[in-house]
């Protein structure tokens, strides 16, 4: 038989890639935690304050606990579910908004110095450069001392936190994008500086803002931990998950559920930002499409 009347086998297309399994794990958490966060005051069993003295330091359920309280009490008997799902919201709050005011701040400083250089360029790195020589920690300790503590001031000290990052990452990519002309080319036609970087260099660059936002991210949540548990984070009655971890710190030994429900979902909820970050950046860059 020739090779012409051989018959020829066509493979079967490809099947089309679907998201990997962390990824959809990561999503799903995310989506259930920020659903928590919006639908605290419905999900929740109980108000974060509400007190059970008859069933104070009740284990979780399985554990012997009993069934109004499925994740246990605390010493005053305060429902360690309702607490956790308000301290869902807190932290959250807290670390979404010091992660956006970091990068709009540190982003937009760095543009300022690509675009403007000279003078400009050096008061913005000499910024720089004393943030990240300063300990952010004696920073926060010495603000949060001097003028008191409220959310706002919170969140905006936190905020502070890692912009330099941003603008050092902001600054290099930007100029880069004017070396490689694309950028020129577009401000030639006549375009704006906020038209340039807004449509033109910021889409080239989000990728590795993203991976940013998701370093700074989990070092936000912890930063919060350990303020919460000096006493200088979010102040009692209202709760986040550093405060509940700093709170069962005294009882870890009669009543670890108290500290171990509010650290796993810190864990998890770092874990997921992570891995959803390193996704979106493969999607995003377009050097990878």
């Amino acid at each position: 038989m020739s090779e012409a009347a051989l018959p020829v086998t066509l493979a079967p297309p490809a099947a089309p890639r679907g998201l990997p399994a962390l990824v959809v794990f990561a999503g799903v958490w995310l989506l259930l935690m920020l659903g928590i966060a919006l639908l605290a005051d419905v999900v929740s069993p109980y108000g974060y304050t509400a007190l059970d003295l008859r069933n104070r330091l009740s284990p979780p359920i399985g554990f012997g606990g009993v069934a109004p309280h499925p994740l246990g009490t605390d010493e005053l008997g305060r429902d360690v579910l309702s607490r956790l799902v308000y301290s869902i919201r807190m932290s959250l709050l807290i670390a979404f908004g010091a992660t956006i005011i970091g990068a709009v701040i540190g982003t937009t400083l760095g543009f300022l110095a690509a675009h403007c250089r000279g003078v400009v360029d050096q008061v913005v790195l000499a910024l720089v450069d004393f943030s990240a020589s300063l300990p952010f920690l004696i920073l926060a300790l010495s603000v949060l001392a001097f003028f008191g503590n409220s959310l706002t001031l919170f969140v905006c000290l936190l905020g502070l936190h890692a912009w330099e990052r941003y603008a050092r990452i902001a600054r290099g990519l930007a100029v880069s994008a004017g070396a490689q002309g694309y950028a020129a080319a577009v401000r030639q036609l006549g375009a704006s500086p906020w038209r340039v970087y807004g449509r033109h260099v910021l889409p080239n660059i989000a990728s590795t803002l993203i991976v940013s936002m998701t370093l700074a991210f989990p070092e936000i949540i912890l930063l919060e931990s350990g303020l919460s548990f000096l006493g200088l984070g979010v102040q009692p009655p209202e709760t986040s998950l550093g405060s509940m971890v700093g709170y069962g710190r005294e009882y870890l030994t009669r009543a670890p559920w108290i500290l171990l429900s509010p650290a796993a979902v810190i864990v998890l909820t770092t874990f997921s930002v992570s891995v959803l970050g390193d996704w979106l950046r493969d999607r995003l860059d377009p050097t990878l499409r």
